[in-house]
């Protein structure tokens, strides 16, 4: 069954050049949160040898010498692209999975094996052309061959024109690509899996494909054993295909200064809560407990240091009014006053289907109709008006706590005022 992974180039580079041509052909950089350390490289900047996660403050002088535009994270910006490029994927193939917001798994099964590459390129022209955005792609038998060959694709090591078949490879040729990559190139092999196949002196991805799965499953586990059956073609990992709702939702961002004051942290603790309240009515699915988790910034060790989290179950809903009490009520239980806070966040979990819950003698069923549509309300106002248009008076307006962004782009295509203009 051929499966293709098509990966968007250098994603948020690549999305700030989009709207800002200006961007070609110089060295770029984009920040996370905060401003804090790189987390998207162009090509220019990966020459000169920065790090994916080299703190900022440690390359400024650096940067400053060579040219490096240093631009902040835009979140918004980059979401909205993903679904662009998602959504112009979803015409090429009827099984797709959503892999990161820059990765996805097509299903080709049943496509001609012979036409495959000319398919690959017409997909990458077709999101250059619709979003300018540049993609490699990658197709082989296995979710982990299609990860290798769109390295190969990406690196020029084999295909063509960005675009890499395995299926058009003999078994020598793919011996000799594997014998020139690194086993840390292998899907899911990080670093200390990395160290340790090094010393039973497994270095290349040719040396762990050809070694025994059943002494790799005894050395390490069966998810590794998998791993090496999938690159002999055995297809062992599953396509997940679009619209399986999440089992958790996570939102939770570092501050841009550090906060003491309870009622800051209660702004941002009711400000994450409303977001992730958005996602989950977006999927559909009601949460039975609310996590909510507050620390000091580890790093500044000379600080008195707090890290901790409590969960606080409830009857399970998607009502963002009851979601945010939960987690007041458990912010309130675990804040200690005199700490520096650099970090908040709220997870919904003990997720299900919306409407499939047991009900009681004691619920209240016309209210809880209205809250159903005071929540479509706010939600079609929020999607209509923009982010945040109307939210909980509790997330605060000046929010002291919210991250830097000094270099931050507009939101071009998700902010009517912020639109790209043509002169």
């Amino acid at each position: 069954m051929p499966i293709a992974l098509v990966d968007c180039n250098n994603f948020y580079v690549s999305c700030e050049r989009a709207f800002n041509p200006k961007l070609e052909g110089k060295p770029v950089v984009v920040l996370s949160n905060n401003d804090g350390c790189a987390v998207a490289r162009s090509n220019e900047v990966k020459a000169l040898g920065i790090k994916m996660g080299e703190p900022w403050f440690k390359m400024e002088k650096f940067a400053k010498q060579h040219g490096i535009i240093a631009l902040s994270s835009n979140y918004a910006l980059y979401g909205d692209m993903s679904a662009r490029v998602m959504s112009i994927l979803s015409n090429f193939s009827p099984r797709q999975e959503m892999y990161s917001i820059d990765e996805c798994f097509l299903d080709l099964a049943g496509f001609p094996e012979e036409s495959l590459i000319a398919y690959g390129l017409t997909i990458r022209q077709t999101i250059k052309r619709h979003t300018g955005l540049p993609v490699c792609v990658g197709i082989a038998s296995t979710k982990t061959l299609a990860k290798l060959a769109n390295h190969c694709a990406k690196k020029g090591l084999a295909g063509e024109e960005g675009v890499c078949d395995f299926g058009r490879l003999s078994d020598d040729e793919l011996g000799t690509v594997f014998s020139s990559l690194p086993v840390n190139e292998v899907w899911g092999v990080g670093r200390r899996i990395t160290e340790k196949l090094q010393s039973m002196g497994i270095h290349t991805v040719q040396a762990l494909r050809t070694s025994s799965p059943e002494l790799i499953r005894q050395r390490f586990s069966i998810v590794l054993e998998r791993t090496v059956l999938e690159l002999n073609g055995v297809s062992c990992i599953e396509l997940d295909q679009v619209g399986v709702p999440q089992q958790q939702i996570l939102v939770s961002r570092s501050f841009g200064q550090t906060v003491t004051a309870l009622d800051d942290l209660m702004e941002s603790i009711s400000f994450f809560t409303t977001r992730a309240a958005e996602k989950l009515r977006r999927d559909g699915s009601v949460a039975g407990n609310v996590c909510v988790y507050v620390r000091t910034n580890p790093f500044k060790e000379s600080d008195p240091q707090y890290d901790r989290s409590i969960v606080v179950p409830i009857i399970a809903t998607d009502d963002t009014s009851k979601l945010t009490h939960a987690a007041m009520t458990g912010l309130k239980a675990i804040y200690r006053i005199g700490y520096q806070y650099k970090k908040s966040g709220v997870m919904l979990m003990a997720l299900e289907p919306k409407g499939q819950q047991q009900g009681s003698l004691f619920d209240d069923v016309a209210e809880d109709g209205r809250a159903d549509q005071r929540m479509k309300v706010m939600d079609a106002i929020n999607q209509r008006m923009g982010k945040g248009s109307i939210t909980l008076a509790s997330s605060g307006i000046k929010q002291r706590w919210a991250m830097r962004r000094e270099n931050k782009s507009p939101n071009y295509t998700t902010e009517w005022g912020e639109l790209p203009v043509v002169m």
